[in-house]
């Protein structure tokens, strides 16, 4: 157990479930005439994962680069799930 949190593998895992959540929200709520909410969820999803991506390069001990840049990605992500909430109210 303790290998797959010291190597990353957990992260790369949870990040898979990520991305079939996000496939699978998207192809549910598209059916059901509800993608406007699909992808009203996406810039949450990937702020997430960007977040995971900072988690597990910091747990390899990556380059402070990447986990800079990856917390980059996950503000402007999350900016875009705020503007998109704001405008909608």
């Amino acid at each position: 157990m303790e290998e797959l949190f010291a190597g990353g593998r957990i992260i790369d895992a949870i990040l898979v479930l990520v991305a079939i959540e996000a496939a699978a929200l998207t192809a549910w709520l598209g059916r059901r005439g509800r993608a406007r909410l699909a992808r009203a969820l996406l810039p949450n999803l990937a702020s997430g994962a960007c977040l995971m991506l900072a988690l597990r390069t910091a747990l390899v001990d990556g380059w402070w680069g990447w986990i800079a840049l990856s917390l980059a990605g996950s503000l402007a992500a999350h900016v875009l799930d705020l503007a998109a909430r704001l405008r909608d109210r």
